[in-house]
């Protein structure tokens, strides 16, 4: 019986050390920065910006990314083009931060969704793989009545589409 009873302990303890540690299950925080936002709009008259995605890995396994993507109403995330500056994988290292450029269509600024929508990404670590989803905190805009929180794509889609009808870009 007292063997029993130390083999379940082990596994239980292995167990929570995998979870623990990310093996199992990664805890990845997500940011999309406003700062480098900008407008670009093609020859064809494609509106478009770089998405900066600075991922967090808050355990101690490395873990890559494999995919990341987005469908949301009005946008389109780009695939990158998977160069040494655009890679189609990212590895973030255990405790480690990474930012990661995108590339994003506004296809239709209206469209874009008011209801904050889900970031989904694929991953591998040593252990194994599977996909999650993130909803990113809203963004703080300013206007006559203060600070109003907008859902995340509905503030970059905002922002971008005003640069470009306002001709910042």
């Amino acid at each position: 019986m007292p063997l029993a009873v130390s083999s379940c302990l082990v596994l239980i303890c292995g167990a929570m050390g995998l979870w623990w540690s990310g093996s199992i299950r990664p805890d990845v925080r997500w940011e999309i920065s406003d700062f480098h936002l900008s407008a670009g709009v093609d020859d064809n008259g494609v509106l478009s910006t770089n998405v900066w995605i600075e991922l967090e890995n808050g355990t101690i396994t490395p873990i890559t990314i494999t995919d990341i993507s987005m469908p949301i109403p009005g946008l389109r995330l780009l695939p990158p083009k998977d160069t040494d500056d655009d890679p189609a994988e990212i590895t973030v290292a255990g405790n480690g931060f990474k930012t990661v450029i995108r590339r994003l269509v506004i296809a239709d600024c209206a469209a874009v969704p008011h209801e904050p929508q889900p970031i989904r990404f694929t991953y591998r670590t040593w252990l194994g793989s599977g996909s999650s989803e993130v909803t990113l905190d809203p963004w703080q805009l300013t206007g006559s009545e203060g600070q109003v929180p907008v859902a995340w794509q509905r503030g970059l889609a905002g922002v971008v589409c005003n640069k470009a009808v306002s001709g910042e870009f």
